[in-house]
């Protein structure tokens, strides 16, 4: 099994092919931050559910179930931005709009993971994760 520098990047791919090839559910590794980006994504419409499943002797998994309407995927398309290599971090006046307010921005900061519109409510800046539409 190869080793993954970049398990976010890994499961946002996953979670990308998913709702490409149609697939109703679908597994990634199950980590803290994974599943935090993953209730961002229900919560702002991206999934319908989540849940963490545990088997003996493997480790946990996610299991995800990606939102579609009328036979098409919900997401449109995503990007990693921050990656080990570089980490971009941004001000809370300098959060992404993302397609004009039609995607989101999914930022590491200081109280948690959450979306680009909550940090900047909360007016906290903090590690630019990815962008989703």
């Amino acid at each position: 099994m190869a080793v993954l520098t970049d398990p976010i990047a890994d499961f946002l791919t996953r979670f990308k092919n998913a709702c490409n090839a149609g697939n109703e559910v679908f597994l990634a590794p199950y980590s803290k931050i994974k599943a935090d980006i993953a209730r961002i994504l229900q919560e702002e419409g991206y999934l319908w559910n989540y849940e963490v499943v545990t088997a003996e002797g493997v480790g946990a998994k996610l299991r995800l179930k990606p939102k579609y309407l009328e036979g098409r995927p919900v997401l449109t398309d995503l990007k990693r931005v921050s990656k080990p290599g570089r980490r971009q971090y941004v001000g809370s006046d300098k959060i992404p709009s993302v397609m004009s307010g039609l995607g989101i921005a999914i930022l590491s900061t200081s109280k948690g993971v959450m979306s680009g519109a909550s940090a900047k409510r909360q007016k906290l800046g903090g590690e630019l994760i990815a962008i989703v539409w």
